[in-house]
This record gives C-alpha cells, sequence and structure tokens, in this order.
C-alpha cells in the first residue's frame, strides 16, 4: 500500500498535465500512488492520463463520461485513495521535486496529523511571488483553532486572508474517513473542506518553504464570469452555518456571517462587472443593487463596515455603503476599458 495518495483533478488540462505528472514522478519520495481523474475531457487529456498509466504502474485513471466538476472529481478519488496520507494537486500546477518527502517528513517526526508549507505563485511572464500558509512551526489544537479555523469561518476580509488552498497541506486519510469530510460545489468548496478537517486536526507541522508551484492561470474558473455565482455563494453560506453549528464555532468569531457576505458580496460585484457578462450597463447595476438587498446582505452592509482590505476592495465597499451604485458603476467600466 503506498504511504501517500496524490490526486488530480483533469479538465482539459492537456496543454499541462505532463508538467504536472512529471513533478510527480520527479519527487525524492516515491512511496505515492498518484490518481487522476478525467473529468468528462474532450481534449487530449484521456489518452494523455492514459499513457502515463501504462508508463508506470503507481499512477491510476478513472474517467467520467460527463463533466462533474472538481468536487465530484476530487470525491471519486477519495473513495479510491489506498495511502494513508492524502495530498492534491491542480492540474495546471506542480510539486517541487521535495514536497512530498518533506511533507511527509514533518508529519512523522513531529507527530503530527498535517503538514502545510509555502507556495510559489507564478504567472505565465515569468513572474514569482512566494506566499506562506502560516509561519513555520507547531500548531496544537488551540492554535490551529485560532490561526486557521478562525480566519476560515470570519476572517475574510482583512489582509493576508487565510486562503483556502488545499493543496499546500497533507491530510491524514484516517481523519477525512472518521469525520466523512468530502467536497462539494465547484467554488469556495476548498475553504469549507480546510474548515471542518481542521476542526478535527490536533498537530499541524508548517514549513516555510515554497513547496508547491501555483500557475494563477487566466482561463480557470476564479477568473471568468459565473452566472450562478449568488445560487453557489448561498449553498456555501448554508453549508458555512451547518458547520458552525456541528463545531460551536459562533463565539470564535462573533460577527463571522456578516464579514462572509461582505467578502462575497465583494466577489459578486467584480464578477458582475466581468467582461464576460453579457447583461447591459444598466442590467449590470440594477443586479448589483438587487444583490445588495438582500436580507443577509443588507444586514451585513448595514452591521459591519470593512477594514483593512486593498485599496480597490475599500473603495468599492464605500461606494456600496453610501449607495453610490452609479460611481461604482463606472468605476469598473474604466477599469475594464483599462
Amino acid at each position: 500500500m503506498p504511504e501517500i495518495s496524490v490526486i488530480v483533478p483533469v479538465y482539459q488540462a492537456e496543454k499541462f498535465v505532463e508538467k504536472c505528472v512529471e513533478s510527480v514522478k520527479n519527487q525524492t519520495f516515491s512511496d505515492w500512488e498518484l490518481l487522476l481523474v478525467d473529468d468528462g475531457c474532450t481534449d487530449g487529456s484521456p489518452a494523455l492520463c492514459d499513457r502515463f498509466a501504462a508508463e508506470d504502474d503507481r499512477v491510476r485513471v478513472f474517467h467520467r463520461k460527463k463533466n462533474g466538476g472538481v468536487s465530484a472529481a476530487r470525491n471519486l478519488a477519495l473513495e479510491e485513495a489506498k495511502g494513508s496520507w492524502i495530498a492534491f494537486l491542480d492540474a495546471d500546477d506542480r510539486y517541487e521535486p521535495e514536497f512530498l518527502q518533506t511533507m511527509y517528513g514533518l508529519c512523522r517526526e513531529a507527530g503530527a496529523d498535517t503538514a502545510a508549507c509555502a507556495h510559489l505563485n507564478f504567472w505565465a511572464d515569468g513572474t514569482e511571488r512566494p506566499e506562506l500558509a502560516l509561519p513555520a512551526g507547531m500548531y496544537d489544537a488551540a492554535g490551529i483553532r485560532e490561526r486557521i479555523v478562525g480566519p476560515l469561518l470570519g476572517d475574510r476580509l482583512t489582509q493576508p486572508v487565510f486562503n483556502g488552498f488545499i493543496w499546500r497541506f497533507l491530510f491524514s486519510r484516517q481523519l477525512l474517513r472518521r469525520a466523512h469530510i468530502t467536497f462539494e460545489g465547484a467554488y469556495l468548496e476548498d475553504e469549507l473542506f480546510l474548515l471542518e478537517y481542521f476542526c478535527h486536526a490536533q498537530k499541524l507541522a508548517v514549513t516555510d518553504r515554497p513547496l508547491y508551484r501555483y500557475f494563477n492561470n487566466p482561463a480557470s474558473a476564479t477568473h471568468k464570469y459565473m452566472p450562478s455565482f449568488m445560487r453557489v455563494f448561498s449553498r456555501f453560506m448554508e453549508r458555512k452555518e451547518a458547520l458552525a453549528k456541528k463545531y460551536a464555532l459562533d463565539g470564535l468569531r462573533p460577527q463571522w456571517r456578516e464579514n462572509s457576505n461582505w467578502a462575497g458580496l465583494l466577489i459578486a460585484i467584480g464578477n458582475e462587472y466581468a467582461r464576460g457578462n453579457a447583461k447591459t450597463v444598466r442590467q449590470k447595476q440594477k443586479t448589483v443593487q438587487e444583490i445588495c438587498a438582500r436580507p443577509e446582505m443588507a444586514r451585513a452592509i448595514q452591521t459591519l463596515t470593512p477594514e483593512g482590505m486593498t485599496p480597490n476592495k475599500q473603495m468599492v465597499a464605500r461606494l456600496v455603503k453610501g449607495r453610490h451604485f452609479f460611481t461604482l458603476t463606472q468605476m469598473y467600466r474604466l477599469k475594464n476599458r483599462i
């Protein structure tokens, strides 16, 4: 049985997946299996995945006839995984050669049920920027609750925001199965996965070495207009509410609902003014006003004044609180032209 199962959802990734797989095969730690989930690809990805499996018996491929989304792909792989530990990798990203060895060593040496690393953001023009998960060191259950659970629950505005990147962690498969933790949804699904996982984790070992290379892909879902964003976000908040109740989290961040709704509102506004939205300018402005009038958003706008955000987001928040929707629309028109 392999020690580590690496899970990679694959969708229309023929330009990237070979380097992704190579980064796993080039690991200094060799006791792994790689689970590639072809999520209904219509490009050359399925054939590439089959070739990788034929070349290395540690690679297993699962073909789905229809695209079911990243959560369904990961859940399928979690059911099939044989390793004691679970690692995630996106098809357009790469591991540094010592990712698995370092993360596995951190868990074994410290008796931790989770390890985390920094990562390197990189762009197509060659720009690179490292980003920490947390300062290096050991975190007990109380430290995990304060430094991860609290921020994921209700610190979604003040910079730096703790991002829900699952791929910079090594997870205990035993813990995941015991707590029945899975994914749901196509957006923000990783935040809820991490939130629930760290309600159970007792010890976390962190290195500040950037061992994961994250490609800021302009073609990814986070850069596209999402017509169903508010429906997706509403479901996200329903699930977050259920987790807060299940794990008695309300006292950890008393205004977590307002904070989370403000964060979602700012994303919704940016999404509505995205270039891919075919609505007229007037329709976009009307939709933004309707979103702001939703009871949960109106309550957040009325009771919480966001602070510590980037200058652009701070400006948007001020315009929203002042109900200056025409000015907000003109600002986004100018931004998109630039």
